[in-house]
């Protein structure tokens, strides 16, 4: 069966629901998943003009899945840039484009408030092949500039960051970045092409953990880097194929079906999470709500121009305290309290998740680093879900209204 091609200029709404590979003969409506780790091949001399990439086709899961395909496809098409190369995870998308855009004697600078993970692989494990990182602060942008060396090589940024959503203006950044020659990757797991798209703002490349907000459910692990054919497809594409960083045609499609309710789920959640901001900021027992839709937020203003009029579905609140041992203590009774939230360190569910990232996702860091990042023991996560507000305020009301 052959389909139709799409029209150019769609909305990423449309290409969320559309974008794909051809259906199969079968004519299928929702996109097929091809649970096989190799394709049969007609005859010999098409197996090798497919295996010495002469001709288009699939050969092995590894190196290329229909379904696979499918999601890297709609994601570029969302995204709008020219491809997209799939992986297993987030962090192993963050791996892909440190091995390939990176060489010993290289240099990275790069957001201090970035995830705790990224921070351990750029200040360490990278550091382990001769590529040192320096980390700034996320929203100086002469801090950026200035931190900039004749090795430099990428500009590294996660914009919200987790978990106190703090911004860079990307537009800013990219021209920093291009006027040195640098490549500029953005970290866009926190609101996802249904907020903010990096590369019409000037990125070079995106990265995205999957697991959260393109999936939406907390069901599977999925990565993903987008950019140029050139870059994302020619070398980071043909990296991935022989490192196996790939990701697994099951979890693809999973994901490419949290792609067609993405927007939905993405805006529901940032004006829930909006009202609940505003709600925390006039606790009594709360000392300060970090979120950028709040019209108090110093970036409030580059949030709304980047971020599509919206805050995104994360935030953060510091709870009220004397000493770290009291303020970890009382962020874990407004945690433990929760009945309707669930305890985990995931975000973008709908099922709204409360985390104490202090000794969860930047738990393995040094004390030092945590307190560059902005990390106290008094913080508390919230990533808002799709449950109705009255009832995530009084659950969130057992451990506060109890607090000394």
């Amino acid at each position: 069966m052959t389909d139709q091609p799409l029209p150019e200029g769609l909305r990423p709404e449309t290409l969320a629901v559309r974008e794909a590979v051809a259906r199969s003969q079968w004519g299928e409506h929702s996109e097929a998943l091809y649970m096989t780790s190799s394709f049969v091949q007609s005859d010999c001399e098409s197996a090798a003009r497919r295996f010495a990439n002469e001709e288009p086709g699939y050969t092995y899961t590894r190196t290329a899945n229909p379904t696979v395909s499918s999601f890297e496809r709609r994601l570029a098409a969302m995204e709008g840039t020219e491809c997209a190369v799939a992986t297993s995870t987030g962090m192993s998308a963050i791996l892909l484009m440190a091995l390939t855009v990176l060489k010993s004697g290289d240099h990275v600078v790069a957001s201090q408030s970035m995830f705790g993970s990224t921070l351990k692989l750029l200040g360490s494990e990278m550091a382990r092949f001769g590529v040192e990182t320096t980390f700034v602060s996320q929203t100086d942008l002469q801090s950026w500039e200035a931190a900039i060396r004749p090795n430099t090589r990428l500009l590294f940024a996660e914009t919200p960051t987790n978990p106190l959503g703090d911004l860079c203006d990307i537009a800013a950044l990219a021209q920093i970045a291009h006027a040195r020659g640098l490549l500029l990757a953005v970290d866009n797991s926190f609101c996802s092409p249904a907020l903010q798209r990096p590369a019409q703002l000037g990125a070079d490349l995106v990265v995205y953990s999957g697991t959260k907000l393109l999936d939406g459910q907390g069901r599977v692990m999925a990565g993903a880097v987008c950019g140029t054919t050139a870059l994302v497809d020619k070398v980071m594409g043909t990296f991935m194929r022989s490192a196996g960083l790939n990701l697994s045609p099951f979890n693809a499609w999973v994901v490419l079906k949290g792609l067609e309710t993405l927007s939905l789920r993405v805006r529901a959640q940032s004006a829930a999470a909006l009202e609940l901001a505003t709600w925390l900021a006039t606790h009594p027992k709360v000392a300060r709500v970090h979120y950028s839709g709040l019209a108090s937020h110093p970036q409030h203003a580059l949030a709304m121009r980047q971020q599509g009029g919206m805050g995104g579905p994360v935030l953060a609140f510091d709870v009220v305290g004397q000493g770290a041992a009291q303020l970890r203590a009382n962020a874990f009774h407004v945690i433990d309290s929760t009945r309707v939230c669930s305890i985990t360190a995931n975000l973008g569910d709908v099922k709204t998740t409360i985390t104490h990232p202090a000794s969860t996702s930047h738990g393995r860091l040094t004390e030092e680093q945590r307190q560059a990042a902005g990390i106290g023991q008094g913080l508390i996560r919230v990533s808002v879900g799709l449950e109705h507000l009255d009832d995530l305020k009084t659950d969130l009301c057992r451990g506060l209204d109890t607090l000394p």
